[in-house]
């Protein structure tokens, strides 16, 4: 296990055995040369620059200082004054240390504002932007969304469902997740889970007793061979009002349907104008239902939108 490790579809324990502070001198001069290799343009041509001006410049003062007074029969102190003069007016140090400092401050004044630009190349270029990518959920809306509904299937109780939805969630980290374990009972009362394992785009599963659970979108209900019509007109109905709604399946069929819905953030609809106004298009590229991102993008003002998209998915489309 390295540090910032992601795990992505189970659980793990972990035993820690070594200090925070190891590392490897391989390690590092792996890091140093991908920070040198996306070095901005700008700043790759004046370290070329100076390679052979700042030689050029010593030559010249050190030929001017000595020349004069060896074969000229010229004053020492003075000819070293005009040397060190012309030495000090043709440093290129202002212009070396002054590109590099720039990126750093346009890195960090762009960190302290939440952009992580990763390097100068990209910084630099930043000027020829013509679209963004964005996803939805914590981009354009808090990402802090909270259960709005929840419809038993099955013969299940409200209770039954949030108590065997939370009992799964609680093992995720998504935001839906999280509302969804909020709004579930207290944490004494849920139920052990065992052999827990995230389906990126789809939702999760988990062993509760001998029985195997799904909690998941209409993707995942769908690769099940669980999607009714009932269930298909209920969820067409969520999704319409911008709700994002996550399916409870059973080996033996569905058991719920629990709709959540997020907040927009206040000025996203100005800033995408502002972005189309600066001639950048903006995407929205999303794991949520096509119906919920349609009415967002309607509210935000978007024009084009992708949504049921996997991981690997929202990679292609900006490819």
């Amino acid at each position: 296990m390295y540090a910032g490790t992601i795990n992505e579809q189970g659980v793990l324990d972990v035993r820690v055995s070594a200090n925070s502070g190891d590392s490897t001198l391989s390690r590092i001069v792996r890091v140093i040369e991908e920070t040198q290799g996306r070095q901005a343009p700008t700043q790759r041509f004046v370290d070329t620059f100076a390679r052979y001006y700042t030689p050029a410049v010593v030559a010249v003062a050190v030929l001017g200082a000595g020349i004069p007074p060896l074969f000229l029969e010229a004053t020492f102190a003075p000819w070293l004054y005009k040397a060190l003069v012309m030495l000090v007016i043709a440093c290129p140090c202002a212009l070396v240390i002054s590109t590099p400092v720039t990126v750093v401050s346009g890195l960090t004044a762009a960190g302290r504002r939440g952009i992580l630009i990763k390097g100068g190349e990209f910084l630099e270029v930043g000027y020829r932007l013509k679209a963004t990518a964005m996803d939805k959920t914590g981009t354009l809306t808090l990402g802090q969304p909270a259960v709005t509904s929840v419809q038993p299937l099955g013969g299940r109780t409200e209770e039954d469902v949030l108590l065997l939805a939370a009992s799964l969630d609680t093992h995720s980290t998504h935001p839906i997740a999280r509302a969804v374990v909020k709004a579930g009972p207290p944490e004494a009362r849920l139920i052990p889970v065992s052999q827990f394992e995230t389906l990126p785009g789809r939702g999760v599963k988990g062993l509760m007793g001998d029985i195997t659970f799904y909690l998941g979108n209409h993707r995942l209900l769908e690769e099940l061979g669980m999607c009714s019509p009932t269930i298909e007109s209920l969820l067409d109905k969520l999704e319409e009002d911008a709700q994002t709604a996550i399916v409870l399946v059973s080996e033996t069929g569905p058991l719920g349907i629990i709709a959540s819905a997020d907040v927009l953030r206040p000025k996203v609809a100005g800033v995408i104008q502002e972005l189309y106004g600066l001639g950048v298009t903006t995407i929205m590229l999303t794991g949520d239902n096509v119906r919920t991102v349609k009415r967002i993008s309607e509210l935000v003002g978007i024009t084009s939108f992708k949504g049921e998209l996997l991981p690997e998915d929202k990679l292609t489309a900006i490819e």
